[in-house]
């Protein structure tokens, strides 16, 4: 009882969903930054997949070797557990990123990470009409329309003249895989009430990454080996951030409402925002006045939507 009050706290799911948040804007830039390293061009989709699986394979690994040091004996799968590692494992890392990945090299760094701020509004939505855990409220339908004309407004480009900008092959792409993350979010607080978060987190990981590199192999996806060392630091740093990110971020949904963590997910688009503006040179795109609008609305109705939890 007592690991579960502490980890029920504002102040350590405050701590732990902003280190999550912080990885996760991240990650935008360092794919982007990846795909130049290791030479994949943004039209080789299948070196595209072989990238993401070899990123998630090595941080399945390293959940699973980091929990058995601390656990003193090699953690394995339950026989129990091994639909629910594929359910998830389908929603969380082959769907979510073969989607996110393609959309990603066909927008911006900046767009994509904006974009996948949605999925506490799509987590929501899910838990509350297809779950059952919540219930949809009105100040969550406001904050749900809040944002996501935070997202309309984003996509506006008023260069020209004012056009809606959305492709199905870029922000269409990314957009979808959020709501695939918004799957496997409710996944792992239905399963994670059977079985360890970090034992489910390791093992799916390894399972989609196996599926996306032999998907990616067999369709003659194909990645450089480079003399930097730079490159596999890099590709560690990718997989480290999934290790730690999701696995964190499970331990809190199982003590926590979904609304009660989701409030954070604004600080995703805002560490993406900033982080793609430094290392891609993205600052005027960062800094427009549209993307600046969208991060409000996001942010607000994010707020909104989980205003009850940030009182308590």
């Amino acid at each position: 009882m007592e690991k579960k009050n502490r980890l029920s706290e504002l102040p350590i799911v405050f701590l732990l969903a902003m280190l999550c948040c912080f990885l996760w804007g991240s990650a935008t830039p360092a794919i982007k930054i990846g795909y130049t390293m290791f030479g994949i061009e943004n039209s080789d989709t299948m070196s595209i997949i072989l990238f993401a699986g070899v990123r998630f394979f090595l941080a399945g690994v390293l959940v699973i070797i980091f929990q058995s040091i601390m656990a003193g004996r090699f953690i394995k799968p339950e026989k129990a557990a091994l639909p629910s590692i594929v359910k998830l494992s389908l929603a969380q890392t082959i769907i979510q990123y073969f989607l996110f990945y393609i959309g990603l090299a066909h927008t911006s760094g900046v767009t994509g990470t904006i974009l996948s701020g949605a999925s506490g509004f799509f987590a929501i939505l899910i838990a509350a009409f297809i779950f059952r855990y919540e219930k949809l409220t009105l100040p969550k339908i406001i904050g749900c329309i809040m944002g996501f004309c935070g997202l309309v407004i984003m996509n506006i480009s008023f260069s020209g003249g004012t056009v809606f900008r959305f492709t199905l092959i870029g922000e269409g792409l990314v957009l979808l895989s959020t709501i695939s993350y918004a799957f496997s979010t409710i996944l792992v607080k239905k399963y994670s009430s059977r079985f360890s978060v970090v034992m489910l987190s390791g093992y799916q990981f390894i399972f989609g990454g196996l599926v996306m590199i032999i998907a990616g192999l067999a369709a003659g996806g194909r990645i450089e080996l480079v003399p930097k060392a730079s490159a596999y630091i890099l590709m560690l740093y990718m997989a480290l951030i999934s290790a730690v990110a999701y696995s964190v971020w499970g331990t809190l949904m199982k003590y926590n409402p979904v609304s009660r963590v989701s409030i954070f997910n604004f600080m995703i688009p805002l560490f993406g925002a900033l982080l793609s503006a430094i290392f891609l040179g993205e600052v005027e795109e960062a800094l427009s006045i549209n993307k600046l609008i969208a991060l409000v609305l996001v942010c607000a109705g994010i707020y909104i939507v989980n205003r009850r939890y940030a009182e308590e």
